[in-house]
């Protein structure tokens, strides 16, 4: 027994010892092409490729984990990685780019070249999807808010206003990734040109789609452009000679890619998105997907056979206000908004933590079965154990009311979105929130009047004094104060009151990510009214929770548990860290809605309404010493900031 078993383990080595890495094999004996669609299979660079591809937003995954989660990625048997790239975070002002470095918020995450270079590095090769719409449940689906400042703009069409500032962004962006494309020594394999553009008006602005061709083009890419659509919709206008086309399902796996070899006779057949799992709303109950259904679409997916990309290897985290939303009226009017939770975790191979799921083996088991081309692999990462750190007492307090005016303020005689306000260089403001402010008279029993819908929720204060409703339980949604009531009123005073201090605290929970594009941010669908007449001449601030901002605060009092409920306050704490800091969890059950800061940066939305109960906060934004915990709390806070080591939901 012992000799067999001896005997088997220098077999597998010998075995092991022999494969290439994915570079030696299709680079060996220099490049001569990339990959090609030509045939019924794939061949890059003249050799037969499966392409097995996993997704990996670099932008929502600390910089310092990229490539962990890249090497578990080439472990489970992936050969490729594929990502998105966000254009609002890459250009956050019009003309003004942030590509690592750049001073922006997020610039952290956005070293896209070291992204690109890390996965090569790792062995795989890369598909990019440059939008430049991307959806990705992201804010915007992509698009920088300070388009919303033109009049004539006309999303994803060759509307000429739209081209001017895609021709722009392009040009910057494309230069970049031609230099890392395979035919010139790098990793990309494959470019995306739009994204499910069949679903837009059937995708018939074939011009639109040229014009994207053309500026590719025009930039140095000569790799595969490709697009990717649902199959059982059809494809409307977007297939062409000059586009490959992918799919994009997570059921009806052999009708899907029957669709698609029906499409494209006599070439490769491709999933670009088997999607994983599913994300959250919030208000909703936790989406989940069973690993067996993973499992069973993903081995008719391999054994058809077609390649794949896995929509998402690991979902992230939306960090910031990035998460973005889905209104299923498909109006401008934010009828049926649906906001997107901060964690993108997906139920993905890797949770939002990089942990390894039932899925990520079950995957890795069926690679390594249906692989016609295997390559040498790395040994799997050790996981990267998390901490449940002391609870941080809440030590200091500020009211919203007294911050206000330390904000830059902008006159408006209507009240108008935040995208319309003359601040930031003339670019408006992108997230948070924005106070409307009037000072006024008011009458025992003043009827305030918003007309039409709030995008998305609003807190009022008079006099610095909550006199909404709390929104504490997901029925809650259905008061006064969200995008769900039309014309809504509100009673403001049981008593008169002079020179009083009004303020309308609007919070954008994030743009919808398809099918609208008009997407405003505040109050402007028309006037607000006081016992039915129009109140004009307001005062707007622009509350962004940047991090100068923020670190600059000074006016902290300290915090008294008594006087906690009847006004927004923003919170301190210190998490102090004695070594090298650990991933965590921030359990924010206790508290009712609003965003946790840490050190400066804005970790992202927590409501009470759930499901999700829990902020991810990794290591990488800590430091061994002194952390500072700052939470704006809109309505009830608790006394405490509580850590734990895994997530949490609760069920709506």
């Amino acid at each position: 027994m012992c000799i067999r078993v001896i005997v088997l383990i220098l077999f597998s080595t010998l075995c092991a010892s022999a494969l290439q890495t994915n570079y030696d094999l299709y680079t060996a004996n220099g490049i001569s092409s990339g990959l090609s669609v030509d045939r019924p299979d794939f061949t890059l660079n003249g050799k037969n490729i499966s392409i097995y591809s996993g997704a990996i937003h670099y932008f929502r995954v600390p910089r310092v984990y990229w490539r962990n989660r890249l090497t578990k990625l080439r472990a489970a048997g992936f050969n490729a990685v594929e990502t998105y790239i966000p254009w609002n975070l890459h250009e956050p002002q019009s003309g003004v780019y942030d590509f690592g470095n750049g001073g922006s918020e997020m610039e952290d995450f956005l070293h896209l070249e070291t992204f690109i270079e890390l996965a090569q590095r790792e062995d795989l090769f890369v598909i990019i999807r440059a939008g430049p719409f991307i959806c990705a449940e992201f804010e915007y689906g992509g698009f920088p808010s300070w388009l919303l400042r033109e009049r004539d703009i006309a999303f994803r069409s060759s509307n000429s206003v739209y081209m001017q500032y895609v021709s722009r962004w392009f040009n910057v962006l494309l230069p970049i990734l031609a230099k890392h494309q395979f035919t010139k020594g790098g990793a990309i394999i494959m470019f995306q040109v739009e994204n499910e553009f069949a679903q837009k008006d059937k995708g018939n602005d074939k011009t639109y789609l040229n014009e994207l061709r053309q500026l590719m083009l025009d930039n140095g890419i000569v790799e595969i452009l490709s697009t990717a659509d649902n199959p059982w919709r059809g494809v409307g206008g977007t297939i062409r000679d000059e586009f490959f086309m992918t799919g994009n399902f997570d059921s009806d796996a052999i009708q899907n890619l029957d669709y698609l070899r029906s499409y494209q006779p006599g070439k490769p057949i491709m999933v670009m998105e088997y999607w994983s799992g599913w994300f959250d709303y919030w208000g909703t109950s936790h989406q989940t997907k069973a690993v067996e259904e993973f499992e069973e679409i993903f081995e008719q997916i391999l054994w058809y056979p077609a390649s794949v990309n896995v929509y998402m290897f690991i979902g992230g985290t939306n960090f910031g206000f990035l998460s973005g939303a889905e209104n299923l009226a498909f109006d401008d009017l934010n009828t049926k908004f649906s906001p997107i939770t901060t964690s993108y975790d997906y139920t993905a191979l890797l949770t939002e933590a990089g942990d390894y799921t039932d899925k990520y083996y079950a995957a890795q088991r069926l690679i390594a079965k249906y692989n016609p081309f295997p390559t040498l692999l790395p040994e799997m990462p050790a996981l990267v154990h998390r901490k449940a750190y002391s609870s941080v007492a809440v030590q200091e307090q500020i009211t919203l009311y007294e911050v206000i005016p330390t904000l830059p303020s902008f006159v408006t005689y209507h009240p108008v979105s935040m995208e319309n306000m003359d601040i930031n260089n003339g670019n408006g403001q992108s997230y948070g929130y924005v106070v409307y402010r009037k000072t006024l008279d008011l009458d025992a029993n003043s009827l305030l009047k918003i007309v039409g819908r709030v995008c998305d929720t609003v807190i009022v204060l008079v006099n610095g004094k909550r006199v909404s409703p709390v929104l504490a339980k997901a029925a809650d949604l259905n008061n006064f104060g969200t995008w769900r009531t039309e014309n809504s009123s509100l009673k403001l005073t049981d008593e008169d009151l002079r020179d009083a201090t009004l303020d309308l605290v609007v919070e954008n929970w994030g743009r919808v990510n398809v099918g609208v594009y008009y997407q405003p941010k505040g109050l402007w669908q028309g006037d607000i009214e006081i016992n039915g007449e129009p109140v004009h001449d307001w005062l707007m601030y622009p509350l962004e929770f940047k991090k100068s901002w923020t670190d600059s605060l000074s006016q902290w009092k300290t915090f008294a548990v008594s006087d906690n409920n009847d006004e927004p306050k923003i919170y301190r704490g210190n998490l102090e860290i004695s070594d090298t800091p650990r991933d965590t969890y921030v359990d924010m059950e206790n508290w009712t809605k609003g965003i946790v800061i840490v050190n400066g940066f804005v970790l992202g939305r927590y409501a009470r309404i759930g499901p999700q109960q829990t902020l991810y906060l990794p290591a990488p934004f800590l430091i061994e010493g002194s952390n500072q915990i700052v939470v704006f709390e809109e309505f009830t806070s608790d006394s405490e900031v509580k850590f734990v080591t895994d997530p949490l939901y609760k069920n709506n």
